[in-house]
């Protein structure tokens, strides 16, 4: 963020936790419980946001002792993306998948925040790659609106309408040692 610029924290980290809580509440609904369920987080705030809802939805199914890596992975959407040319090279971040595979399961993907919808097209053509699942579900922690591709989150932690000059600041404790979420000028 610059300095001097006005910023506001739009969720604290007990809103994140009320929001991951009810998404995962909301995906257990919608599917009907857990059982064909994998979640796959985007590096990098994604991945952290997966895990916690992995959590969720273990202790809300009763399955606290569950193995999370049997339900949460990661996917790595670096090489699908459409700016390669145009911004700096970044390090690949590690694909794993749940040993159950993606093949006739019910994905869920994992993100902060749904800006453009490129970061998740280039997620749909890397899941390609990987399997076939039955199903595949967004959820995001904030929606941002100003969608370039017609691509809509199912689980949302807050929608947050913005311009285009704002910028959203997702801060996780894993990453950043804070929860937070801040919109800033």
């Amino acid at each position: 963020m610059t300095s001097g610029a006005p910023s506001t924290t739009v969720l604290s980290e007990n809103d994140i936790s009320r929001a991951l809580t009810r998404i995962a509440h909301e995906i257990l609904e919608r599917n009907k419980g857990g059982s064909d369920l994998v979640l796959l987080g985007i590096p990098t705030r994604g991945a952290p946001l997966a895990r916690r809802l992995g959590e969720r939805i273990l202790a809300a199914e009763g399955r606290p002792d569950a193995s999370l890596d049997d339900l949460v992975g990661t996917l790595d959407i670096t090489m699908h993306r459409d700016d390669l040319r145009r911004n700096p090279t970044r390090a690949l971040e590690p694909t794993r998948i749940p040993s159950g595979g993606l093949d006739e399961k019910v994905v869920v993907l994992v993100d902060d925040v749904l800006y453009s919808g490129r970061t998740i097209r280039a997620a749909l053509d890397a899941i390609s790659d990987l399997g076939r699942p039955r199903a595949v579900q967004l959820a995001v922690l904030v929606d941002r609106g100003h969608r370039e591709l017609p691509i809509r989150a199912d689980y949302i932690g807050k929608n947050l309408p913005t311009s285009r000059s704002e910028r959203v600041s997702v801060r996780l404790t894993e990453l950043d040692g804070t929860d937070s979420v801040v919109l800033s000028s």
